[in-house]
């Protein structure tokens, strides 16, 4: 076995830790047991990029039930959950992740993966999707997924620039992905880990969520939902329109770092919050960080405006500006959900996770007959997930009659 992870010997707390999260992932269980049969993975090659934890694991474990050889590293270098990495390794994936990686060895972990030539590729980011382009390591790759929004715009700019070199599944945007995963589980992991590294109350208090999509959504309304006075600032007109009607205060950065206590970026984006909006917030406030990559809140700027900085909890940071004020960094402007808390529950990534499954299975059955696009994941399957969740939870709906069939498939009944 090829592998590196921190200590194997952390193997049976994170067995214990996969356990739990597989109780709560019941439609992945069953398309595991589906795998186990009909082995569609049998001879094949995956190799992953994504966030290490237990619920990742559930999703690696199927693969692995499926026939699959998983090659398997971390998309953020503090999100690993070790013993997590540690269990896995002793299922039979190659793991090369840890928690607290450098800069260098983060990318040299995707470069394990990335040289073993996959058939199919997993990503979370699309860093593993851009080392595979920028070597011309492209060609020998069958297909890929793509789990997030950030990754999934990257991959698009390959696509328009004709440089995509194998199709691709943007998994991120099947509706029982984006629609749920975005917006619960960020919704609600993102406060989450606020909480664990803070414990401070959110009753009361301003927070400014920068960003209106799914996971903006989510965020925002958790916070009002535990009683914080919520701003939005966006650049898209529709999206800031949407707020206002969801009834959210919504205003420019330059306004709203004025007055927030807790900031919370969601965009996807370089230096939304940046220093000209650093030396105007308050003394005390929080920020943190819910996109992907650690490049919305411009640390580098908070780093030159202050005089000091010192570690006051884990995962809190406290700067001192040079006007003597104080602001509150978390995670280090990494994902907050991530780095101070566990991701999203288990019970939301079951349908993310079945979407990369069965996303993986579309792209074998269908080796050689898609283009080098960006594709979505066929609604039907979309659909099939949605039933399977629902079947899980015992809930029921309601199925079309026949007239209602015909009434919806003809253009000539009216009034």
């Amino acid at each position: 076995m090829d592998f590196k992870v921190k200590d194997l010997g952390l193997a049976p707390k994170g067995r214990v830790q996969i356990e739990w999260a597989e109780a709560h992932m019941p439609v992945l269980r069953l398309i595991k047991e589906e795998f186990r049969i009909s082995k569609p993975f049998k001879g094949l090659r995956v190799s992953a990029v994504l966030h290490v934890t237990k619920e990742t694991a559930v999703l690696i474990k199927t693969l692995l039930e499926g026939g699959a050889e998983v090659w398997l590293a971390g998309s953020n270098p503090l999100s690993t959950q070790d013993e997590v990495a540690a269990a896995l390794v002793e299922y039979g994936a190659h793991v090369f992740a840890w928690r607290g990686e450098s800069k260098d060895e983060y990318y040299w972990c995707i470069e394990r993966v990335a040289e073993v030539l996959p058939n199919i590729v997993v990503d979370d980011g699309a860093d593993l999707h851009a080392y595979i382009h920028s070597k011309g390591l492209s060609s020998k790759v069958n297909g890929g997924t793509e789990e997030t929004t950030t990754g999934v715009n990257r991959l698009r700019i390959l696509e328009r620039e004709g440089r995509l070199g194998y199709p691709v599944i943007a998994v991120n945007d099947s509706y029982t992905k984006y629609l749920f995963d975005n917006r619960y589980g960020t919704g609600q992991s993102t406060i989450d880990g606020l909480l664990r590294a803070t414990n401070i109350l959110i009753a009361g208090k301003v927070a400014v969520v920068a960003g209106y999509g799914w996971v903006g959504r989510g965020i925002a309304n958790r916070l009002r939902g535990m009683g914080a006075r919520v701003i939005i600032t966006e650049v898209n007109p529709i999206r800031a329109l949407e707020a206002v009607m969801d009834g959210f205060d919504v205003m420019p950065m330059s306004k709203a770092c004025e007055v927030g206590d807790i900031f919370i970026t969601a965009t996807g984006n370089i230096n939304v919050v940046d220093a000209e909006h650093l030396t105007k917030m308050k003394d005390g406030a929080i920020l943190a960080n819910a996109g992907h990559f650690n490049v919305e809140i411009n640390v580098n700027a908070l780093e030159s405006l202050s005089i000091s900085k010192r570690t006051l909890r884990e995962h809190v940071v406290e700067y001192t500006l040079r006007n003597g004020r104080k602001l509150y960094l978390l995670a280090e402007g990494r994902l907050v959900n991530l780095v101070a808390a566990e991701g999203h529950p288990s019970e939301v990534m079951d349908l993310s996770f079945a979407n990369q499954a069965y996303a993986i299975k579309y792209l074998v059955e269908n080796s050689g007959k898609l283009s080098r696009k960006v594709y979505k994941l066929p609604d039907e399957i979309d659909e099939s997930i949605a039933r399977l969740k629902l079947k899980c939870m015992g809930i029921s709906i309601d199925e079309l009659t026949e007239e209602q069939r015909r009434y919806l498939s003809s253009w000539e009944l009216g009034t």
